[in-house]
């Protein structure tokens, strides 16, 4: 852990202890120390920036690197707002050391935005015009993390949000509904029941990104995971999901195991070649694809490879 500042930045320190499930009063399980682990990973990333030590970040585990960067992304976001730099920090951090974790730094900083009480801006600038709007995934993410009640018990979004930013702000509820529950599969499957079927497409999305990102559940869990996104109708949501998790690790330089593990068991294939249904959606949107809609064409052309290959095979 960086040293705790003096000063102002003091004020945006993050309390590791209030990470923990327990205080959350989220489900206990037996992936909770493994979830937790990313969630301290996270918080130590956050405060190395807050510190002024962001090298400290790359000193942890390669496999928890990314959350720290979200931590990161979270702390930078939060500082170009309250000194007015227009988003030089997040810049910086985007091109220069966290150039491996761009997926992660997006959503962190839609996390900043949500801790100080914003919906995310478009006046700070991002490197990539498609992945700033997982800012919108964070933000939805931390209004579940840290507002579980509202957010999932009452199942409120934030108000003033399009068609296109509830969408991917429900991806966010839906990564964190991972979480929420520790991973357990058949609590996860309960919960997504609960809400409105116009959600649970977005949510499923989610779902399968943490689930293949984090982990936490065995092959047999995450097959039951993916017939039970089949039987809701979204499995090819699921799979979106989990496609974009694989090439935010493909990026990073770093495959954990797990993940190789899920993207099998939920899209029936290894992880390069879901990875690569990303970058032919993407590539298909040319060169100048930069909003709301472009992303959620994105995200279908990921649906549409997936599709495809179901197909032919």
């Amino acid at each position: 852990m960086p040293p705790r500042p003096r000063g102002l930045p003091w004020l945006l320190w993050q309390d590791p202890a209030r990470i923990g499930f327990g205080v959350r009063r989220f489900r206990l399980g037996p992936a909770r120390e493994h979830l937790e682990t990313a969630g301290q990973a996270y918080v130590a990333g956050h405060n190395a920036v807050i510190a002024g030590v962001p090298e400290r970040i790359d000193d942890l585990r390669e496999e928890l690197r990314g959350y720290a960067y979200e931590g990161a992304g979270m702390a930078c976001a939060t500082l170009d707002v309250l000194t007015a730099t227009g988003g030089r920090r997040l810049r910086s951090l985007l091109s220069g050391q966290g150039v491996r974790y761009p997926h992660l730094i997006h959503l962190g900083a839609g996390r900043g935005y949500a801790r100080l009480g914003m919906r995310p801006m478009w006046g700070i600038r991002s490197v990539h015009p498609l992945l700033r709007w997982l800012a919108f995934d964070g933000f939805g993410f931390h209004q579940g993390f840290h507002a579980a009640d509202r957010t999932v018990g009452r199942q409120r979004t934030a108000g003033l949000l399009d068609r296109t930013r509830r969408a991917i702000f429900d991806q966010g509820v839906g990564r964190m509904l991972w979480f929420h529950e520790c991973a357990g599969v058949e609590d996860v499957i309960l919960r997504v029941a609960e809400f409105p079927l116009g959600r649970r497409a977005d949510l499923w999305s989610g779902i399968g990104l943490a689930a293949t990102y984090a982990g936490g559940a065995r092959t047999g869990e995450l097959e039951r995971l993916s017939a039970a996104a089949s039987e809701d109708g979204f499995r090819a949501h699921l799979v979106q999901g989990a496609a974009f998790a694989c090439s935010a690790h493909l990026i990073s330089g770093t495959v954990p195991q797990h993940t190789a593990d899920a993207v099998l068991a939920l899209c029936e294939v290894g992880v390069e070649e879901a990875s690569n249904w990303t970058d032919t959606a993407l590539v298909a949107l040319g060169h100048n694809a930069h909003t709301g809609d472009h992303y959620q064409a994105w995200r279908a052309g990921v649906r549409k490879a997936w599709a495809r290959r179901n197909r032919d095979s």
